[in-house]
């Protein structure tokens, strides 16, 4: 098991074990928050999502049942939130695979219908390359592909990896990449330290190992701000691309509830996800507590992202 699976299966079982110990308790003074997700136990949705819930229940002093509606890439679990009244007593964990789903039109919601509170993490998708190469500098990375594509490697495609390569190549006015799509993050790497590609999409959390052997360097950040773990390598942003995308899971809820209980909810997860439990959640995947932001600049995202994926996928010819 690596470090990162055994922190996610040791972060659901606390979680687990605190909510068998005090839901009683809070269930008997206030009604239940529904917290829906679309991932799996145990995946990093499902464990950012409890991590949260782990804190929020007592500062906003309701329990709160995870409820899952798989299907559609989150696209069941958007369309479960609109069957619920707008009252706030309910959460949805939207994920950058909402975002691939909205923009394939595999549901009608829209971002209107959303109400932004919070988000819990931000995975800023890195270009990551063998330390040996010169494209490791950003400004060198950007020179080489104004005049040659680069091969860059994904897990999977019509997903965020893709898109990310897509839609820097586009911004950037570089020449178009080559992208090959493998089976998991494992065979990216193995052929970034081959040499047999020249770029990994990857999270930080995926390649860390690697970055602290020195094999596999960081070469651009696509992000608004700089990592602190990596905080000498610059944003695309910085480098005047304007691409931001990350893995990012964040809480929303029904448009339509009052702005009274939306600060509530808002006030409640941020105090929640301020607290060094999930501070240290955080750190255990390879971020920082940037990663949790208020509804303004959540929202802002949400947008921007949508935005980004809709373009890239036609480019990509997954939209027609």
């Amino acid at each position: 098991m690596n470090n990162l699976k055994r922190t996610l299966v040791t972060a659901v079982f606390a979680v687990g074990v605190s909510f068998i110990g005090t839901t009683a308790v809070v269930a008997a003074e206030s009604p239940t928050i529904q917290a829906v997700t679309h991932a799996g136990f145990g995946g990093g949705t499902d464990v950012t999502t409890r991590m949260m819930l782990l804190r929020a229940r007592k500062t906003l002093g309701q329990d709160m049942q995870l409820v899952n509606k798989k299907g559609g890439g989150g696209a069941a679990s958007m369309e479960y939130m609109m069957t619920l009244p707008a009252d706030g007593q309910h959460t949805l964990t939207w994920t950058t695979g909402h975002a691939v789903s909205m923009a394939l039109g595999k549901t009608d919601v829209k971002l209107s219908d959303m109400r932004p509170l919070a988000r819990g993490t931000d995975d800023p998708q890195l270009f990551v390359v063998n330390c040996n190469a010169d494209i490791k500098d950003a400004n060198v990375f950007i020179n080489t592909q104004k005049t040659k594509s680069l091969i860059y490697g994904t897990t999977h495609t019509g997903g965020i990896d893709d898109v990310s390569a897509v839609a820097f190549t586009k911004k950037g006015g570089l020449k178009d990449p080559k992208i090959v799509a493998f089976k998991g993050v494992a065979p990216i790497k193995v052929n970034l330290i081959k040499g047999d590609i020249d770029v990994g999409v990857l999270n930080l959390g995926e390649a860390l190992t690697e970055i602290n052997e020195g094999q596999l360097c960081v070469a651009i950040v696509l992000a608004n701000n700089r990592m602190a773990k990596i905080g000498d390598v610059p944003t695309a942003l910085e480098l005047g691309i304007p691409v931001s995308l990350s893995t990012v899971r964040g809480f929303v809820t029904k448009a339509g509830v009052s702005d009274e209980r939306a600060a509530e909810l808002e006030a409640g997860m941020l105090k929640a996800m301020n607290h060094n439990y999930f501070k240290n959640f955080l750190t255990e995947i390879g971020l920082d507590d940037t990663s949790v932001v208020g509804a303004d600049e959540w929202g802002k995202q949400m947008e921007s992202m949508l935005a980004d994926m809709t373009a890239a996928l036609k480019d990509l010819g997954y939209i027609k």
